[in-house]
């Protein structure tokens, strides 16, 4: 049936029920059993046979003791000997709640002139409102990290704030990350007793919760959620399941169509560039070497096929580093586990040609697409060596959140540092001015970060931030 439907025997107990009942009354559907129209309903007939056959208005009373008034149908039944008598509701006045509650939603969504952020905000205070419930969140799992991303609660409430990191595993967010499906506890004590180690609940009180997994590119982004601290008596409804499962939805194609147009601009920043590189960079080296063979071939001078090849050799490291580049960036597939220390002496070894020392002061291995990390670090420990000189140590190590390849060459002048990484830098003459380029955009692929610093001996000190270690 459309709405809400009781059906109650003679002595007014209830005996049959629909799940638009359960979410009209805020109860779970197995808690109707054993209730009576008096539990139900706030009436003067003190049983369902007293009431009218027709329309009539009822107060309807909830799972937390408040009433509700609507409109039944009353009908009358003879079945197995007793007369029993059916209640339903059209759930109109419910109805037109429900399509009020979503065209709003459609105009914070189709609000283009909203940031993201705002729409997202709207939407947070919008559920929170719906749901009855003290907090809203959409929140960035990274790792063993859960992100607080934007947050909508009372004025004046500090709880929790925006770019707060606490532990997945404090969270109920957890088991909705880990099983991507929508998460509904109306009581934690009661619908997940299990659950009541988490520190949520332990130290936070958060006792009923309801979220929904984001997904960007087919992986858990993070949860869009709704809690609070007081428990519900009942549970909460398919209307309300329905409601925050429409907005994580949003969230994530909004999400999803983000990260497309960065990607998309950052391939056509790319081509920009590298057919800048092609006119530019390739040309000159071209042109040299068609001059000197044009010179040789005039004048016999066969010098002039010696500064030729020199210009050629200089066109094909021009190519090897392009090519690199080109992939470099790249958005990451697969990963696998990284070995840190192992894929260090692993890069070092194929710069045998170069003289120096490496030490490796790490332990830690992540998931990383392994080829392009180690493209990194031969890109790193190239630059140390050509620029510190034979006798260059070269240290990796750890950081918090990440790990650093520091040198103690003759470092690089502080006004210099923003330029380092631009296309074409190098104080080497013959050096193609692409590595720590690669680097850049390899750093960049995998969501990382890359700073320049000073080491402790005076040399240059490459800090690799926001890698997720096992």
């Amino acid at each position: 049936m459309s709405g809400a439907f009781f059906g109650f025997d003679a002595a007014g107990s209830l005996t049959s029920w629909n799940d638009d009942a359960a979410d009209a009354t805020g109860h779970q559907a197995s808690a109707l059993e054993g209730l009576t129209f008096a539990d139900l309903f706030a009436s003067d007939a003190d049983s369902p046979t007293d009431l009218l056959a027709g329309t009539t208005e009822l107060d309807l009373v909830t799972a937390t003791g408040e009433t509700h008034r609507a409109t039944f149908e009353i009908h009358r039944l003879a079945g197995e000997g007793a007369t029993v008598a059916l209640i339903g509701t059209s759930g109109d006045e419910r109805s037109d709640h429900r399509v009020r509650v979503l065209r709003e939603m459609y105009d914070v969504v189709a609000d283009r002139k909203r940031s993201f952020d705002e729409q997202v905000g709207a939407l947070l205070a919008l559920g929170r409102a719906e749901l009855d419930v003290a907090y809203g969140t959409l929140s960035r799992i990274q790792g063993e990290d859960y992100v607080f991303e934007a947050i909508d609660a009372d004025e004046g409430d500090d709880a929790i704030e925006s770019g707060d990191v606490v532990p997945l595993s404090a969270t109920n967010c957890e088991i909705a990350a880990s099983t991507k499906q929508t998460l509904v506890l109306g009581d934690v004590a009661r619908d997940a007793p299990e659950e009541t180690e988490r520190a949520g609940f332990k130290e936070w009180g958060i006792s009923c919760y309801i979220g929904a997994p984001v997904f960007v590119d087919g992986s858990v982004y993070g949860t869009f959620c709704f809690y609070d601290t007081t428990p519900r008596n009942g549970q909460f409804s398919d209307w309300e399941v329905t409601l925050v499962d429409l907005m994580s939805r949003w969230v994530s194609y909004e999400l999803q169509r983000e990260r497309a147009n960065e990607r998309l601009e950052r391939q056509n920043e790319r081509l920009e560039r590298f057919a800048s590189i092609v006119s530019h960079d390739l040309r000159n080296p071209l042109n040299v070497a068609d001059g000197s063979m044009e010179l040789a071939q005039e004048s016999g001078d066969l010098d002039q096929l010696d500064r030729a090849r020199s210009a050629l050799d200089r066109m094909n490291a021009l190519i090897d580093d392009l090519l690199t580049l080109a992939r470099a960036g790249n958005d990451i597939g697969e990963t696998e586990t990284v070995d840190l220390a192992a894929l260090c002496r692993e890069s070092w070894g194929d710069l045998s040609t170069i003289e120096g020392d490496l030490v490796v002061e790490t332990e830690r291995t992540f998931q990383a697409d392994r080829t392009r990390t180690r493209q990194l670090l031969e890109n790193l420990f190239r630059n140390a060596l050509e620029h510190g000189g034979t006798d260059t140590t070269v240290t990796v190590g750890d950081l918090p959140v990440g790990f650093y390849v520091a040198d103690d060459g003759v470092g690089i002048d502080e006004e210099n540092r923003d330029l380092v990484f631009e296309r074409g830098y190098s104080t080497n003459t013959h050096g193609t001015g692409y590595g720590l380029d690669i680097v850049a955009e390899i750093v960049e692929a995998h969501g990382w970060d890359v700073a320049l610093t000073e080491s402790e001996g005076g040399g240059a000190r490459f800090e690799i931030t926001g890698v997720q270690f096992d």
